[in-house]
């Protein structure tokens, strides 16, 4: 009995004396994962992609909530991951390239008879997604998010200019999707075929890493 007790007794100092082991929990999840919530973490230099949400389009339209302007049914944006700390916290892009196809935008804007082009100017832009789920892109110091529209009239090809401080977004995992709603820009340069404002309204969604969608934790 008495080497039963000296042996426990001799247990106990040394769990006491072990540091404690910690299981793996979410203080371990970074901002991104693949995989589901909690999964794979996403890594520094991954690039991350994503098209529209099947079935829906972007649309640059004259006023918030309006019907009149430009829309698209194809588009896509590339970003590089640059940094993808412990959640919560705010995971860093570079927003690399931002397309949209011209054969698949059209304007219902008066004497447009249709799209040259859509252009997203003076890239990369710094992106950041939050664990809460907000997302911004912002310019480098002393510029701005750009974007030039390009209209064909009867009168030839008349260049719209827009651009805007900035843009806000909304980061979601039911459908591993960015979203941005009515992110106004003002003209910056433009004939009068070209709207003073434009708010522009897109889902992309799956956002992928290498085919994987991500989620945000």
């Amino acid at each position: 009995m008495r080497t039963r007790n000296l042996l426990a007794l001799a247990g106990a100092v040394v769990a006491l004396a072990l540091p404690a082991v910690a299981p793996a929990s979410a203080a371990d999840v970074p901002v991104l994962t693949t995989g589901g919530a909690g999964g794979t973490p996403v890594a520094a230099g991954d690039v991350l992609t994503a098209s529209l949400a099947s079935g829906t389009t972007a649309t640059f339209y004259s006023s918030a909530g309006g019907t009149s302007g430009v829309s698209c049914t194809s588009s896509q944006f590339t970003a590089t991951v640059t940094d993808n700390p412990t959640a919560p916290g705010t995971a860093t892009e570079s927003l690399t390239a931002h397309t949209f196809d011209q054969a698949s935008c059209t304007s219902n804007v008066l004497g447009v008879l249709g799209v040259t082009g859509i252009t997203v100017d003076q890239l990369p832009y710094a992106t950041t997604v939050t664990s809460a789920g907000e997302v911004t892109v912002t310019p480098s110091a002393g510029s701005a998010v750009q974007t030039t529209v390009k209209l064909r009239t009867l009168l030839g090809t008349v260049t719209c200019v827009y651009r805007a401080a900035g843009l806000s977004g909304v980061a979601g995992n039911a459908d591993n999707s960015i979203a941005f709603t009515d992110q106004h820009f003002t003209k910056a340069s433009g004939s009068s075929l070209c709207f003073a404002n434009g708010y522009f309204t897109a889902t992309y969604a799956p956002v992928t890493d290498a085919g994987a969608p991500v989620h945000v934790n």
